[in-house]
């Protein structure tokens, strides 16, 4: 639940006509008080009721009544204004439900004490289905000012025993809430009404962090973010202090009038230009090491990306708080980069995964950038070398794995908000997948050996229990290309196929195949062991494989600290 109080007024009139009213876009519907002061109180009703206005001018004066009395000592804005909404996944409450809510607001807040006989005169009005609003006039019944100062603390405190005691959504607060990264910011309704007018889909807020975010995703330092930005058709402002040093950077949409600027705090606080600088410094330094012949892969960034990207959901059940939200959002960063790389028909689709994974990957912890520098590294290399036929299929097939423990992690910690973000995600990046990995694989099963045989015997010694699914599934030919592909690079296709089955449990699979053949190309492009290493391995004792049963889903969080399995989402 979040709560809303709003600057002090005085025009109670106005307040209740407003939410008595029909609304700026008919949002309300029947409009009815569910909770007062006084059980005998008028309840004006529907604004096009009979007798609308005569009980709503008698509801008026009695909130005034006070006021009134007092006179020159009555408080300057004696109208208190607060709005109670539920989360969007919350259940539909019962008015007998709100009304229980707001008697324990306004106690909580000082406006109405329990047993105060002298508190102040308040209603609470519901015209719709997942808020409220209080009205109360700020004096008390012996005609002092009522105790409420530092109210919406106590109000947010009130709101967390009353998440606990409704079984709702608890929405996490503390002081560790005002230090870290909050979601995006919503446009105003202002900016929507201007976007609809215009004919827009997006407002000019919305467009702006889609752009900022993109270039972002792609910028190697500061300077090439911004030169990014001015590519992007965007109008760039930057701040300097008397120092000499970059003090902030403001963007603007293209506009034959005046433009209308947001800085980057105003589009989300992680797009300030300090949080900025963190994250570039971050990828800079690794970068300068990137080139370094001791380097652990021997191709494309793609494939460093995938290497890196798969070890997420090991880093999110064991690592810090800092260091989970930095490897969030170097992830997501990624996926705002992947329309840019991507054939056309799957932008779309892409750019709608990396919207809802932004809302499921902001977590209230400050992020650690150090420890995402992989990642972000061969993230910005990625720029300047083409996919080839497998890395976009294979980045999304890792890509689905990790936005299923980003789940599992929020369920865990009960962030029900990241939870429906992530599966949103989730159906996005499926469909993506479901759109390329067909092409991707039909280009792999072109490259498989004349006589896959001898691949088949393989299969069956090291799974034995799969092989005769894998043999009859669709992308058994490619797999046979993959462990190809694999030999020739120095590997033992035997190991690199256990390896690969030993990662993550197979039976849940929808295709053990197609999952295998992205483990197998990360597995082969990796440095083939030298001979010492291989006869290691020969005499290392074969360790069973037991499948996970670990789910990641919102309604029961798994307990399992192992990586989660593809479920059903997947192949």
């Amino acid at each position: 639940m979040i709560a809303n109080i709003v600057k002090p007024g005085n025009n109670t009139y106005g307040v209740l006509a407003y939410l008595f009213d029909k609304g700026r876009a008919n949002e309300h519907t029947d409009q009815h008080i569910v909770a007062s002061w006084d059980d005998f109180v008028p309840d004006p009703g529907p604004y096009d009721s009979p007798g609308h206005k005569q009980r709503l001018g008698q509801l008026t004066k009695a909130l005034d009544l006070r006021v009134e009395q007092a006179g020159d000592k009555a408080p300057e804005g004696h109208v208190w204004h607060c709005s109670v909404r539920a989360a969007p996944e919350d259940r539909i409450l019962t008015d007998a439900e709100w009304a229980a809510i707001a008697r324990r607001m306004v106690h909580a807040t000082g406006i109405a004490p329990e047993g105060d006989p002298d508190g102040c005169r308040w209603v609470a009005v519901r015209h719709a289905d997942d808020h409220i609003h209080i009205v109360a006039t700020k004096v008390r019944g012996d005609l002092r000012p009522p105790r409420n100062w530092n109210d919406y603390h106590r109000a947010m405190a009130e709101l967390t025993r009353i998440e606990k005691d409704f079984g709702l959504t608890q929405v996490r607060r503390g002081p560790e809430a005002a230090t870290g990264t909050p979601a995006a910011k919503r446009p105003t309704r202002a900016e929507q009404e201007k976007a609809k007018r215009l004919g827009n889909h997006k407002t000019a807020r919305e467009q702006l962090r889609h752009t900022v975010r993109t270039a972002l995703s792609h910028a190697k330092d500061l300077d090439e973010f911004f030169h990014l930005l001015a590519d992007a058709g965007l109008q760039v402002e930057t701040r300097t202090l008397p120092s000499g040093d970059l003090g902030g950077y403001k963007v603007a949409l293209p506009d034959d009038g005046t433009p209308i600027w947001y800085s980057g705090s105003s589009l989300a606080t992680d797009l300030s230009l300090p949080q900025i600088q963190q994250r570039l410094a971050a990828t800079e330094a690794h970068t300068a090491t990137a080139a370094s012949p001791a380097g652990h892969y021997r191709h494309s960034p793609w494939h460093q990306a995938v290497a890196a990207a798969e070890r997420i959901p090991h880093h999110l059940d064991h690592a810090t708080d800092s260091a989970a939200q930095a490897h969030l959002t170097v992830f997501s960063e990624v996926l705002y980069a992947l329309p840019a790389h991507a054939p056309v028909h799957l932008k779309a689709e892409l750019h709608r995964a990396a919207v809802a994974f932004e809302h499921a990957a902001h977590t209230r912890a400050r992020a650690d950038h150090r420890h995402a520098r992989a990642l972000r590294g061969a993230l910005k290399a990625m720029r300047y070398q083409p996919a080839d036929h497998t890395g976009p299929a294979m980045l999304l097939d890792v890509a689905i794995v990790v936005v299923l423990a980003a789940q599992r992690r929020s369920a865990l910690h009960h962030h029900d908000r990241q939870v429906a973000a992530a599966r949103q995600t989730l159906i996005h990046l499926q469909a993506a997948y479901d759109q390329i990995a067909p092409t991707s694989l039909a280009v792999l099963a072109g490259r498989r050996p004349s006589d896959g045989t001898r691949y088949a015997r393989t299969l069956h010694e090291v799974l034995p229990s799969h092989s005769g699914q894998i043999l009859t599934e669709a992308a058994w030919p490619a797999l046979t290309a993959a462990l190809a592909a694999a030999e020739a690079a120095g590997h033992n296709p035997a190991t690199v196929l256990r390896q690969a089955a030993q990662q993550r449990s197979l039976s849940d699979a929808k295709s053990a195949s197609e999952v295998l053949v992205w483990r197998v190309q990360r597995l082969g492009d990796r440095h083939a062991p030298g001979p010492g290493a291989r006869a290691a391995q020969a005499r290392t004792p074969r360790i069973p494989h037991v499948p996970s049963t670990a789910r990641a889903t919102a309604a029961t969080p798994p307990t399992s600290t192992q990586p989660p399995s593809r479920t059903h989402s997947t192949r």
